[in-house]
């Protein structure tokens, strides 16, 4: 790959990585607003005690 090729592939991935954060603002703000009170995080969380509860969560995979 040359150097233009690297620059535009550059821009692709800067592009798409934008779009994914303001998803994912987007996303903490709407679970917030139904009650999640720390987002996203609460949502995981959440997320990991019911997998708990199934036995199906094992967290030596959770990153």
């Amino acid at each position: 790959m040359d150097n233009e090729d690297l620059l535009k592939k550059l821009a692709e991935l800067e592009f798409t990585n934008d779009q994914l954060v303001s998803e994912l603002g987007y996303l903490d703000q709407l679970m917030r607003s139904i009650g999640f009170s720390e987002g996203l995080a609460t949502v995981k969380a959440t997320a990991h005690e019911l997998m708990e509860r199934e036995g199906s969560y094992d967290d030596t995979e959770a990153a």
